[in-house]
């Protein structure tokens, strides 16, 4: 069993595993239909700006104030003008820090809504967004050149995750 506890990496010959998407495509359109009653969780910039832009606060966003490899200072910009506190966390590309796990699962435990600024990448940090928040959860997150992707979560999408988890190997 998998401890998403502790740091993770992907080994340079398992990339290719990470590579296929998980959930489906969602249209900005398909945002106006999102039950405000079920938790959300947004990754990535344009993302979790977009949907900001639409009226929807999420329950968390994370972050890392880059877009497909150049500055993308739109949503920090956004966070800073709704006054809101993020948390910072270190995570390099291919990494999954035991430092960024913690703070998700903080957020997912309080009540108020929350915002994770992540020095580094945040592309895997829909792993541990999965795993960690309630069956039937929400999570949108980008693909790079294809737009947003939407998972539901369920234990279907669970044990995927898992799957994939265990083709990481842990680091200190």
């Amino acid at each position: 069993m998998i401890d998403i506890r502790r740091s993770r990496r992907i080994p340079e010959e398992n990339r290719g595993f990470f590579k296929e998407p998980l959930g489906e495509y969602i249209d900005e359109n398909d945002l106006k239909g999102m039950n405000e009653k079920v938790k959300l969780i947004t990754v990535g910039d344009v993302v979790s700006l977009t949907v900001n832009e639409k009226g929807i606060t999420p329950d968390l966003s994370v972050y890392d104030g880059i877009t497909e490899r150049r500055e993308m200072t739109a949503f920090s910009s956004y966070v800073e003008d709704m006054g809101w506190e993020p948390v910072t966390v270190t995570n390099p590309a291919g990494t999954i820090t035991a430092e960024l796990v913690r703070e998700i699962g903080n957020a997912l435990t309080g009540q108020e809504k929350k915002v994770i600024r992540v020095i580094g990448e945040e592309d895997l940090a829909v792993m541990p967004c999965i795993l960690l928040s309630p069956i039937g959860t929400n999570i949108i997150y980008g693909w790079p050149g294809k737009g947003m992707m939407l998972i539901r979560t369920d234990e279907n999408i669970i044990e995927r995750t898992k799957g994939l988890l265990e083709r990481t190997e842990e680091f200190q």
